[in-house]
């Protein structure tokens, strides 16, 4: 695997990570009328000041 390739991989993962437990959940957190952690995490803190260090654990 070369170099562009691990980092598409890398992009895949990430963009994975952010869908928490897939659309198939948030889908149904939504019908619920609930909000997704992320979701919460965003209102309960200022822009810029949260860093998530590791998003895939």
């Amino acid at each position: 695997m070369n170099m562009f390739e691990r980092v598409d991989d890398l992009n895949n993962s990430r963009q994975k990570a952010l869908l928490g437990g897939g659309q198939e959940r948030i889908d149904r957190q939504k019908q619920k009328g609930k909000l997704t952690a992320r979701e919460r995490i965003d209102l309960l803190l200022d822009e810029g000041t949260f860093t998530e260090l590791n998003a895939f654990s």
